[in-house]
């Protein structure tokens, strides 16, 4: 049987060895007690369950779905980003939904990417950015983060040759994995750059809503002339946890809009209407119900933030997002790291490598645990020393 050359392309899984030693701890009823995956613990809100309860009764949503989601979905979101953003959007022509925004983000390289076209990627970043660019048939070129740049893309450094070949430039703020955030005057920079080398932009803004010490990250649509060069993919899944309904939406500027709903449309039927309905729900509460969340989640990460100090980490509290970017010791790579920690504490901490070889050095922790495991793996990595 013979595969896609494509298929040879994908990256090896970079947590083989650790993986293999969490199974072989659980063969032993050691619990592994993991800052891993970003998955919102708190439940989904009642109200949109009970949404979610009464629209699944009514029989127009028991049949296919649109991909470009129901009108109401899409005035939901219109209406969301006016209140929260101060962003106007033709909620028929700007708004499309997406099977969770992960689903829009790998899809919509195919709008803009043939062979041997670039796409700019952040490195450390989602990995979906460059899987969706290999999948099109494009390449990446990594724009290294640090924090003498503060996580942001250095578009200045970018050769003039990889921006003339260039359609896309992925941006991330709140960031995944490093937690850092943009301003407005950052996002008019990118769209000028954008301008002036006919690149779309895509933002990836799925962290907007989880944000600490009285924060509200910016929509990167709020600058500009952003309408004019990218869209925005948002999601209800961090927002108001909601990461097992597969709900996210793409909006921004009307022409790339409708290129995705074009290739949505050939590959997937949409998100099920009574899903659409939860999220309808979701967007109508005011905009301080996740502002309780949030206590939960910073209350987490004030606790988390300095016992690594302790254990002679270099990291910074973040003002939003999920996640907490943390230097390893010297002398140590991210792999190293996490593997003698999952051996010596039994507690796993993701090696920032695997988000791009920029991300070495680091690892990154998710506060998506529930308190009394947060407060065992504390305990257990108190004091120790790699």
């Amino acid at each position: 049987m013979r595969f896609s050359e494509r298929m040879n392309r994908v990256p090896p899984y970079l947590f083989v060895q650790i993986s293999r030693k969490i199974a072989e701890k659980k063969a032993q009823g050691i619990e592994v007690i993991s800052f891993g995956i970003g998955d919102p613990d708190i439940p989904t809100p009642d109200y949109v369950i009970d949404a979610l309860g009464e629209a699944s009764h009514d029989a127009p949503n028991h049949r296919y779905p649109e991909s470009e989601g129901l009108p109401e979905f899409r005035e939901g979101v219109a209406d969301w980003y006016q209140r929260r953003f101060g962003v106007k959007l033709d909620s028929e022509k700007e708004v499309v939904s997406l099977i969770g925004a992960k689903e829009g983000i790998g899809h919509v390289a195919f709008c803009f990417l043939d062979a041997g076209d670039i796409a700019l990627v952040p490195d450390p970043g989602y990995p979906v950015y460059a899987m969706g660019t290999l999948f099109a048939g494009g390449e990446s070129y990594m724009l290294p983060l640090n924090e003498e740049n503060d996580w942001l893309p250095d578009l200045d450094s970018i050769p003039d040759d990889v921006a003339s070949k260039a359609k896309l430039l992925w941006l991330n703020y709140p960031n995944n994995p490093t937690g850092a955030v943009a301003d407005l005057e950052y996002y008019r920079k990118a769209i000028q750059f954008a301008e002036s080398h006919d690149i779309a932009v895509m933002h990836d803004a799925c962290y907007t809503e989880v944000a600490y010490d009285g924060y509200r990250p910016p929509s990167f649509l709020q600058a500009e002339g952003a309408m004019d060069v990218g869209i925005e993919f948002h999601s209800l899944s961090k927002s108001y946890n909601m990461t097992g309904w597969r709900i996210g939406m793409a909006v921004g500027n009307a022409d790339m809009i409708d290129a995705l709903l074009t290739i949505k449309s050939n590959l997937d039927s949409g998100v099920p209407q009574a899903v659409q309905h939860m999220a309808i729900e979701a967007m109508k509460r005011p905009l301080e119900s996740v502002d309780e969340r949030n206590a939960v989640y910073q209350n987490r990460r004030d606790r988390i933030v300095p016992v690594l100090k302790d254990m002679g980490m270099k990291v910074e509290s973040p003002k939003a997002g999920l996640y907490i970017w943390a230097g390893v010791p010297e002398g140590y790579t991210s792999a190293e790291f996490a593997e003698k920690l999952l051996e010596d504490t039994d507690v796993l901490m993701i090696p920032g490598g695997n988000y791009g070889a920029a991300g070495e050095g680091y690892v990154r922790l998710s506060i998506t645990l529930q308190d009394e495991l947060i407060d065992k793996a504390l305990d257990r990595v108190s004091g120790w020393r790699p």
